[in-house]
């Protein structure tokens, strides 16, 4: 169905009529000028994404419910990575005309499975027309005490530097999939360069030929075998409240958080610029698993480089004071990396045959050219 066919307010209505509230602090959901919260005796954190097509997703390979998924999820990691717990979230989307009711729906479906894992409202958003791809904004809203709340200013000397998951795996995916999108765009060059010729020649058999052909790239199977994992963690991102569960269950509470959006070495040098601190890491502590060294070779690229810089892995980075060395081992799921150090000291990567460098901020940045 064409969206014209419901325009706007159908479409919302759509989208939005069985949406069920789960949390006391959503008064008022869609349907009004403005969604009605109530937090009489928390801080209230609030967070906001945009993805763009083009920049931060790519749909030849991305599908729409996998899409809503880790628009999401990303957000929701944000209230995760300030220890606090995700309420609400409000969406807003700006469609193309390739875009059908049903596309919107399965981006929705995707949104909701994340929303219903962490008990999140979907409370509102807005819809308008794009003349350059879909784009999509999210704010997810949500609450913590005041004295749960963790920033990334408050590292310190000699506290332990913490990673939960693996690294890499995200970006690994993605370049599997670039790659395989790659062989699939060559394949449909060469058949247009022969088809030019065929039309170019009048040779209508060929032509025939041709069109039978093309077909086969609607059954284009790209090759996956052995590195589903790596797939799914750059099509199927996961928030990772259950960690921030295991420390409040575990009595920890970190001195400094953020959520691996940008890459390990980004967002350890924003916790350091902020804490006024130095950290030192090593090579041989960073979690990686075996697909994504696989992937990493069969690539020719440097795995240490891909963990460090890749981002997209939605893990917890989070410093502990030393003192809680013995409960972050118990933790299943968490790694001991490295320490935080003075200022002085700088931010330093120790390679496996103890070589000391310079650990530099390479993660993503969407405004770098």
């Amino acid at each position: 169905m064409d969206i014209s066919q419901i325009g706007e307010f159908g479409l919302i209505d759509r989208l939005t009529k069985d949406l069920k509230q789960q949390n006391t602090s959503t008064l008022r959901g869609p349907g009004d000028d403005c969604a009605v919260l109530n937090y009489p005796d928390s801080q209230v954190l609030v967070t906001t994404d945009m993805l763009m097509e083009g920049v931060h997703f790519d749909l030849t390979y991305t599908g729409l419910r996998h899409l809503g998924y880790k628009a999401a999820m990303v957000n929701i990691s944000d209230i995760f990575a300030m220890n606090g717990t995700p309420r609400q979230i409000t969406v807003s989307l700006a469609l193309g005309k390739r875009f059908t009711v049903e596309d919107v729906e399965m981006f929705y479906d995707g949104l909701r499975r994340a929303c219903d894992k962490w008990g999140v409202d979907i409370v509102g958003g807005d819809t308008t027309s794009s003349y350059t791809g879909l784009a999509i904004s999210i704010t997810c809203i949500g609450e913590a005490r005041k004295e749960d709340i963790v920033y990334r200013d408050g590292a310190r000397d000699t506290d332990l530097i913490c990673v939960s998951g693996d690294l890499g795996a995200a970006y690994m995916g993605l370049q599997l999939l670039e790659r395989e999108k790659s062989v699939l765009y060559e394949q449909i060059k060469e058949w247009n360069k022969k088809m030019t010729a065929a039309r170019e020649a009048n040779d209508e058999a060929l032509i025939a030929k041709l069109q039978k052909e093309a077909r086969a790239f609607d059954d284009f199977q790209p090759e996956f075998a052995g590195k589903e994992y790596i797939v799914q963690r750059q099509l199927q991102a996961e928030a990772r409240g259950d960690i921030i569960e295991r420390l409040r269950q575990a009595g920890i509470k970190p001195t400094a958080m953020m959520d691996i959006s940008d890459g390990l070495s980004s967002e350890l040098m924003h916790i350091c610029k902020q804490s006024h601190t130095g950290c030192r890491i090593f090579e041989k502590e960073l979690p990686i698993d075996y697909q994504t060294a696989v992937m990493a070779e069969e690539m020719e690229m440097n795995v240490t480089t891909c963990a460090l810089n890749g981002g997209e892995d939605y893990e917890l980075l989070f410093t502990v004071p030393i003192g809680d060395l013995d409960k972050v081992r118990e933790l299943d799921d968490v790694h001991l990396i490295g320490h935080i150090t003075e200022e002085k000291f700088g931010h330093i990567l120790v390679t496996r045959d103890n070589q000391e460098f310079e650990l530099k901020a390479q993660g993503w940045n969407p405004l770098k050219n």
